[in-house]
């Protein structure tokens, strides 16, 4: 059986790790480098490093901050952010970046994943959805049921979960299960699926969207947003079917340690590595 992953994300504004509620509201958190290495050293697999508003502003990631990150870790490495296109994620990766994470340019230019599969392996590839609820009622009920969206019901509200890009600023309309599932047909070597509903509020992922991903993908789906507890991280992949856990306030602000985490988890049954 896969051990899951356990993954500290760093999100990056202007060269420090911030942290913030619904992807607003953002906090300080620390250096990304020194961070990187306290991770690495306390046995994370893997790390995530998100230039979380270079979309937005239309520029270039750090590539002198992920060079100084990849110089400190010894575990695969993530990068995204302001990826356009094949040269940035040929740069990104010479920089010492593993894997690439495409979010609004993947939407803007859906052939780029096929593109970047095709050249670096779909191994490299993740494709980053920010999906958030979108709940309808009326005459909309009809109409979101016969656009193809994966309609759902909770409570006598319907409800679909929405795509967003520039860093969670604009909703798209596409439907974030009908994107996965494109994503894995062009190339994509797996799904960094963040719930804008859960994020920053510690009260658990959105297991609903990530058993809904799970269920729909043949590629592995990193659960992302709102872990506060350990029990969280247990039903991520209990419940939530999740082949790894992104993590980012419980470890940044010394909640938990990694190893906590897995030791938790390896005595719940859920296999890790320690």
């Amino acid at each position: 059986m896969l051990t899951k992953r356990i993954i500290p994300c760093l999100d990056i504004k202007d060269g420090r790790v911030v942290k913030g509620t619904n992807f607003v509201e953002l906090r300080d958190a620390g250096d990304p480098v020194e961070l990187s290495k306290i991770y690495n050293e306390q046995g994370a697999d893997e790390l995530v490093f998100l230039d979380i508003t270079a979309s937005y502003e239309k520029r270039d990631i750090l590539i002198e901050l992920v060079k100084r990150t990849a110089d400190q870790v010894f575990i695969p490495l993530t990068v995204g952010g302001g990826i356009k296109t094949v040269e940035d994620f040929r740069k990104i990766l010479r920089a010492g970046a593993d894997k690439i994470s495409v979010n609004t340019a993947a939407i803007k230019n859906p052939n780029l994943i096929r593109e970047a599969s095709e050249i670096f392996g779909s191994q490299c590839v993740v494709v980053a959805i920010d999906a958030k609820r979108r709940y309808v009622e009326g005459e909309e009920i009809d109409a979101v049921k016969g656009s193809g969206k994966n309609l759902l019901k909770v409570n006598n509200r319907y409800y679909w979960f929405e795509v967003y890009i520039y860093g969670g600023r604009k909703g798209t309309g596409i439907d974030a299960i009908e994107w996965g599932k494109r994503a894995c047909e062009l190339g994509a070597g797996e799904i960094l699926l963040t719930s804008m509903d859960a994020d920053g509020t510690k009260e658990g992922y959105d297991l609903e969207l990530t058993r809904l991903m799970s269920e729909s993908v043949k590629i592995p789906i990193i659960a992302s947003g709102g872990c506060g507890t350990l029990k969280h991280i247990y039903d991520a992949f209990a419940y939530g079917k999740s082949d790894a856990a992104l993590m980012a306030s419980i470890l940044h602000y010394r909640e938990y340690t990694i190893q906590e985490i897995k030791e938790y988890l390896h005595n719940k049954g859920i296999p890790v590595r320690l």
